[in-house]
């Protein structure tokens, strides 16, 4: 009887630790499949936005019969005082509002050093962040004077700040947007590298510094939200007109940053969705369910066990994809 008992607690322990091990291979490599076709939508629509700004500085320029009229866009220039930016590409730079909603793609980061190639989005709600790197609603935009502040996770969901640690000052960081395209230089920190460790609540990262740059954040260390690693590059060459600040759109309802304090920032970006528990509570009884009913069936049918299980994965599979997805999102640790 002992024996049987244990043998039961022991293929209970196996499959918990199956379990586990599936998990862990979703959130390191089944979140990408999410980000990546989540990116693929986010490139198209970006790249409208470029293409109608591109259609309306034609239109402007086909209009105008002066030759003193300014560019639509400032022009970034590179360390050796290239021109980066043609101007071509912007909207006019007394638009004052782009219309921009949290949710929407606002631009386009690379940093060919450490092979980040990712649009960003307006906005660092988590359910955002699986998407893509996003844009701290309450900082500058991107291209634009200020501190621009961009988060984007480590570890999970194509995790495209991964590699940040390794960049040292003088590397160039490029952003583009519909106002143009914008190059900046990784600044160097106090102890000489290209990058500091700040605490989980270090919000004071995205306040304004008196100059334009931006502020890359991520979860420190890998495959952990205990801290927090920064890395801050100046703008080289000159801002693009100042735009109205983002708004509230259907995609999410994200906090403002100064009106918690630390405590709020530190839950938008290092606490899970309370509203997630009940669907991965739901997913994973229903992934449990059907686990137990194909090793019932199977146990009750010896002679077609096989074919019983073959049958049963990939409903059980479709099942605990699902769990998982919420699990995650309902996890504290957003690395």
């Amino acid at each position: 009887m002992l024996a049987k008992i244990l043998g039961v607690i022991g293929r209970l322990m196996i499959g918990a630790g199956v379990l586990i091990l599936l998990f862990v291979a979703y959130q390191l490599w089944g979140t990408g499949l999410q980000t990546q076709a989540a990116q693929n939508d986010l490139r198209t629509e970006f790249d409208q936005q470029l293409a109608e700004a591109r259609a309306q500085a034609d239109a402007a320029g086909s209009t105008t019969t002066s030759t003193t009229t300014e560019p639509v866009a400032p022009v970034s220039t590179l360390p050796d005082g290239t021109a980066e930016n043609p101007g071509d590409l912007g909207r006019p730079a007394e638009e004052a509002d782009l219309g921009i909603q949290w949710g929407d793609p606002i631009g386009r980061i690379l940093i060919d050093k450490i092979g980040v190639d990712f649009v960003y989005i307006e906005g660092v709600e988590l359910s955002l962040l699986q998407d893509g790197p996003g844009h701290f609603p309450e900082t500058s935009f991107p291209g634009q004077p200020g501190n621009a502040a961009l988060a984007g996770h480590r570890t999970t969901f194509m995790a495209p700040f991964n590699r940040i640690d390794e960049l040292s000052a003088g590397d160039l960081v490029q952003v583009e947007t519909v106002q143009g395209t914008f190059t900046y230089e990784v600044m160097a920190q106090p102890d000489g590298l290209g990058h500091r460790i700040v605490g989980p609540d270090a919000i004071e990262i995205t306040e304004d510094k008196g100059d334009d740059r931006l502020t890359l954040m991520a979860c420190h260390p890998k495959y952990s939200a205990a801290q927090r690693i920064v890395v801050e590059a100046k703008l080289v060459g000159n801002p693009a007109a100042k735009t109205k600040a983002s708004e509230p759109g259907d995609r999410t309802e994200l906090p403002s940053l100064g009106e918690g304090g630390d405590a709020e920032a530190q839950q938008l970006l290092a606490s899970g969705d309370p509203a997630a528990r009940l669907p991965a509570l739901l997913w994973s009884a229903a992934a449990l369910a059907a686990i137990f009913v194909a090793w019932l069936l199977g146990h009750l049918w010896r002679k077609a066990r096989w074919p019983v299980y073959l049958v049963s994965l990939p409903i059980v599979g479709l099942l605990l994809w699902h769990a998982f997805e919420w699990i995650n999102r309902a996890l504290p640790g957003a690395y």
